[in-house]
C-alpha cells in the first residue's frame, strides 16, 4: 500500500505545473493580444489617410479573411459543428464588421486620444458580458479593482481629449457594446476550439458581406496609396484582424475572460504612446501617474479569485 500510494504521487504534481505555466502563457497572449489592438487606432488613422471608411474596413476585412481561409485550407480544418455558427456570427457582427466599422466611422472626427475611452470601458463592458452570458461571478475585490482602473483610464482619456464629448461619442458607445459581445463569445467557443479558427471562421463567415461592399466602396470612395495608408490598412488586416485576435482569444480561454479583459486597461495607454510615436501626438504629465494606477489595478485583478 505505501509503495502504491508513493508511486502515485508524482504524477499529481507532475499535472498541477503545466497548469501554472499555462495560465502564465495564456496571460502572455492576451498580453500580446493588448499590444497589437493598441496599434489599431493609430493604424487606422493611417489607413484613412488614403481610404474611406467603408473601402477600408471592409478590405481590412476581406485580406484578414484570405489570410485565415489560406491557413484553414493549408491545414484542412474541419468546419465547425453547426453549433457554433450562431456564436461565430457574433463574434464576425461584433469584432470583425462592427467594432471596425464604428471605431472607424469615429476616427474621422476624434482623435486617436479621445477614441480610446471606449477602450478604457471594455474590460467592465466585457466582464459583464461574460457573467450574463457564461455566469462567470467575479470576486467583490475584481470588481472594485476593475471600476477603478476604469475609472482612471477615462480620466486620462477624458482629459488628453478635452473633456469636450464629440458626435463620435454615439458610434464609440455601439462600438464598444458589440465589441463586448465579440469577445465574451469568442472567448467562450476558444474553449472548445483553438483560438485562430475561432476568428478564423468568423472572418470567413463574413465573405459574403465583406467582399460585395468592399467593391462598392472602393468604387465610391477615393483611394491615395502611400506608405501610411498601406501600412496602416495592412496592419489593421494581418495584425489587429486576424494574429492580436488569435493570440487573444488563446489568452481569454487560458485564464478566462473577465481576467483576460482588465489586461486591456493598459491598451488605452499604450494606445496614447503609439499616438505620439506616429502621429505626434502630445500627452501631458498624467501619463505616468495613470499608468502606475492602472498597472496596480491590472494586478490585483489578476490576484482576486472569482
Amino acid at each position: 500500500m505505501r509503495a502504491q500510494s508513493s508511486a502515485t504521487a508524482p504524477p499529481a504534481i507532475a499535472v498541477a505545473t503545466p497548469g501554472r505555466e499555462s495560465r502564465g502563457f495564456g496571460t502572455l497572449q492576451a498580453a500580446l493580444g493588448v499590444v497589437a489592438f493598441s496599434l489599431t487606432f493609430p493604424a487606422t488613422a493611417w489607413g484613412l489617410e488614403g481610404f474611406g471608411p467603408w473601402s477600408l474596413v471592409a478590405v481590412r476585412s476581406v485580406l484578414a479573411a484570405v489570410i485565415a481561409g489560406s491557413a484553414l485550407l493549408a491545414l484542412r480544418v474541419p468546419l465547425p459543428a453547426r453549433r457554433h455558427w450562431p456564436g461565430l456570427a457574433v463574434v464576425g457582427a461584433g469584432v470583425v464588421l462592427g467594432f471596425p466599422l464604428l471605431t472607424t466611422l469615429a476616427l474621422e472626427t476624434s482623435t486617436t486620444a479621445h477614441a480610446a475611452v471606449v477602450v478604457g470601458l471594455l474590460p467592465l463592458t466585457t466582464a459583464l458580458f461574460s457573467a450574463l452570458r457564461i455566469g462567470t461571478r467575479p470576486s467583490r475585490t475584481f470588481w472594485i479593482a476593475a471600476l477603478a482602473g476604469a475609472a482612471a483610464v477615462l480620466a486620462f482619456t477624458v482629459q488628453q481629449s478635452g473633456g469636450a464629448l464629440t458626435t463620435a461619442d454615439l458610434y464609440l458607445f455601439a462600438a464598444l457594446v458589440v465589441c463586448a459581445a465579440g469577445y465574451t463569445e469568442g472567448g467562450r467557443l476558444a474553449r472548445v476550439m483553438p483560438g485562430w479558427q475561432v476568428i478564423g471562421w468568423a472572418l470567413v463567415l463574413c465573405l459574403p458581406l465583406t467582399v460585395p461592399v468592399a467593391s462598392i466602396a472602393l468604387a465610391h470612395e477615393p483611394v491615395q496609396l502611400t506608405a501610411h495608408s498601406v501600412a496602416g490598412l495592412l496592419w489593421v488586416a494581418a495584425g489587429s484582424q486576424f494574429v492580436g485576435l488569435v493570440v487573444w482569444y488563446r489568452g481569454m480561454a487560458a485564464i478566462g475572460i473577465p481576467k483576460a479583459s482588465q489586461l486591456q486597461l493598459a491598451q488605452p495607454l499604450l494606445t496614447l504612446v503609439w499616438s505620439v510615436l506616429l502621429l505626434g501626438e502630445h500627452l501631458t504629465v498624467a501619463a505616468p501617474l495613470t499608468a502606475a494606477a492602472v498597472l496596480v489595478c491590472i494586478a490585483v485583478t489578476q490576484r482576486s479569485r472569482g
